[in-house]
């Protein structure tokens, strides 16, 4: 059966069916009515339904590194944690590639290594639950591939393993009833490891850790391809929020105006975290 889910990001999380009061230092607007489930970032109370009706979901990416490094919140919802999870490897791979046709494979060598190394173990016994082989192999194989400068092995080795993420992204959509506003929840979250990787880069005012700029810049990438992915049904559900949207996503991606990193940042951290929030707020129309 598919999940009833609906997911908001902003104000606390909030799903019908459990039992359970918001936590006393909440400041959330949400009201959790009688029989309801709440989920904070630092605490679980009850346990979600597979037919969870409503969530809004309050959660920063771990601080002191990427969402990878400290782990992918563990009280998030399954489903939503192993989406994430991949879409947090596709963002690497994607920064990766990028340098690799540039011919910069030194530097693309940690973003094929991060998502084994930071990543896979969080969902390693979870790809049966979605009917999605397991890929840490084709993972490593991959970053040999990129460690050795292997031009003529390079593609069919990224294939194995995105082949593996298309296979956990059916997966997951095979248990959403709305999977339009979770690909845009997914997305923003993305976005909130962005800003903590973008925030981590930057030493002294200025871009001091290359790999983190680059990883923030892959999140962002990643982000904007899963709004355009299910672009059509958004533009169905609120074209005016959707173009918000779009434009808020053109304005952030300035702050990497190259795969490279200049110096000196474009945008500071603070003001990519105010341009996320308010991509954040334009979704909500969406999901």
């Amino acid at each position: 059966m598919k999940s009833q889910t609906k997911i908001w990001l902003g104000v606390g999380l909030v799903v019908t069916g459990g039992a359970a009061a918001l936590p006393p230092s909440s400041t959330s607007t949400a009201i959790a009515a009688p029989g309801s489930f709440v989920l904070s970032s630092d605490s679980i109370c009850g346990t979600p339904p597979r037919d969870a009706q409503w969530i809004l979901v309050q959660h920063d990416m771990p601080a002191g590194g990427e969402a990878g490094e400290a782990g992918v919140p563990a009280d998030l919802p399954p489903d939503f944690q192993f989406a994430l999870t991949l879409a947090l490897i596709r963002g690497h791979l994607l920064v990766g590639d990028e340098l690799v046709r540039a011919g910069k494979w030194d530097a693309a060598l940690p973003h094929f290594l991060h998502p084994t190394e930071e990543l896979y173990g969080g969902i390693k016994d979870k790809v049966g639950d979605y009917q999605t082989p397991a890929f840490d192999t084709a993972l490593l194989k991959l970053a040999d591939v990129v460690k050795e400068k292997n031009s003529s092995a390079y593609t069919n080795a990224l294939n194995g393993v995105t082949s593996a993420l298309d296979a956990g992204d059916a997966g997951v959509k095979a248990k959403e009833a709305d999977w339009p506003s979770f690909v845009v929840a997914t997305a923003i979250m993305a976005l909130k490891a962005a800003i903590s990787e973008y925030e981590e880069a930057i030493v002294n005012g200025q871009i001091a850790k290359p790999v983190e700029y680059q990883d923030s810049r892959g999140f962002v990438w990643q982000a904007e391809r899963m709004i355009d992915s299910v672009s059509q049904d958004l533009a169905r559900k609120d074209p005016a929020a959707l173009k918000s949207v779009r434009a808020g996503l053109a304005q952030l991606k300035k702050a990497w105006p190259t795969v490279t990193p200049p110096r000196t940042p474009v945008k500071n951290a603070a003001a990519v975290a105010d341009e996320v929030a308010n991509i954040q707020r334009a979704a909500a129309k969406l999901m």
